[in-house]
């Protein structure tokens, strides 16, 4: 197979010359970006806007610079990414994007509009068939999503609890799918209700299109033969008392996060960027961030998703490994990420991305 091609820059600027944000652009156009049709066409720019109390996400600067990029291209670029299936600061449109403007993101430092990827409550949806799945025939991707002509994302590379890394795959899988698409991928699709938080107000029964919900005592109770697993009971609780079952092994998450991301991409142009800095232990879905556990890298682009993760992957091994960090007292296997979070295996997500075709784990690291 032909190798895949990934470039990459590190964050040395010349002095009183080229920045880091034009270093950014000239790596994206060295990786083909302007190959890309983008006249008149809608581009979704996926990322993370970061959780609320989490520092370590990715500048709105850099957002800025793809947007402009995609407009000086021609094209109508937009941020994105869809509500969260837990309890946190982004968890329905209004508060996604309160959150979003508090860390700095907004049309105006964006250059661009923000939208919400699946809607208001989570459950704006469209079914995407997954190309070649095994876990899945189908994925529940936000609708806004998929409606865009072309597909970029830009990731904050670092690790994460259950994936070993919270890469460009994992962005693109988990981070587009709609509440119910995320209910599949973390669960087993079905929520349970937590009788010591629910208040009984009965609110969720409004929005349960299938007579799932039910109040007995006071309490409200899932019946999970009716249940679709559509998962607008989570996202509308006001206490967050109806919760998904966390129960799978990570592999199995790995994988079917792999096959979402294929269905987001697949049939419509795509390319990806990741920024290797401030490489936290865990996911920036987290309301803190721990200490950065490597330095800053640099930032690679490609139009394979797979191989770019394998080359941020390499290069993290490669660098040398901070102190004072959450990496304090682990053993060095000469992996960081799976010292990091002993049970997580993160190239399980890449190889099953390669078996259904998402992408190539053979590239070639092209240095500007």
């Amino acid at each position: 197979m032909k190798k895949s091609k990934v470039y990459f820059t590190d964050f040395r600027t010349a002095f009183y010359g080229e920045g880091i944000l034009q270093k950014l652009e000239r790596l994206m156009k060295k990786a083909g970006f302007e190959e890309i049709g983008f006249q008149n066409r809608f581009t979704a720019v996926k990322l993370h806007f970061g959780e609320a109390g989490n520092l370590a996400y990715l500048r709105p600067q850099y957002a800025r610079t793809v947007a402009d990029y995609v407009k000086k291209l021609g094209g109508i670029p937009f941020l994105t990414d869809c509500n969260t299936l837990y309890a946190g600061s982004r968890k329905n449109a209004v508060e996604h994007l309160a959150t979003a403007a508090m860390n700095g993101f907004s049309e105006q430092s964006a250059h661009c509009p923000i939208l919400i990827g699946d809607g208001l409550k989570g459950n704006d949806e469209i079914k995407v068939s997954v190309p070649n799945g095994i876990h899945f025939k189908e994925a529940k991707i936000g609708r806004t999503i998929m409606d865009a002509d072309i597909f970029i994302s830009l990731t904050h590379f670092k690790g994460h609890e259950k994936m070993g890394i919270g890469g460009c795959v994992k962005n693109i899988g988990m981070g587009c799918a709609s509440c119910a698409g995320k209910m599949e991928l973390h669960s087993d699709g079905k929520p349970v209700a937590e009788e010591d938080v629910c208040t009984g107000c009965g609110k969720c029964i409004r929005y349960c299109a299938h007579g799932a919900l039910k109040l007995t005592g006071g309490k409200m109770h899932v019946d999970h033969v009716k249940c679709t697993g559509c998962g607008s009971c989570v996202s509308i609780c006001p206490v967050t008392a109806l919760q998904p079952t966390w129960r799978q092994a990570d592999r199995l998450l790995d994988e079917k996060t792999a096959e979402y991301a294929s269905a987001v991409v697949a049939g419509r142009p795509h390319f990806h960027i990741s920024i290797l800095n401030n490489i936290s232990p865990n996911c920036d879905c987290h309301g803190e961030n721990d200490a950065p556990i490597l330095p800053d890298i640099g930032m690679l682009a490609s139009f394979d998703p797979v191989a770019l993760d394998l080359a941020a992957c390499e290069l993290c091994n490669k660098a040398p490994r901070l102190v004072n960090t959450w990496l304090d007292g682990k053993e060095d296997s000469g992996d960081v990420f799976n010292d990091a979070h002993k049970n997580s295996h993160w190239k399980d997500t890449l190889d099953h991305a390669v078996k259904i075709g998402l992408g190539n784990d053979n590239y070639e690291l092209i240095r500007l």
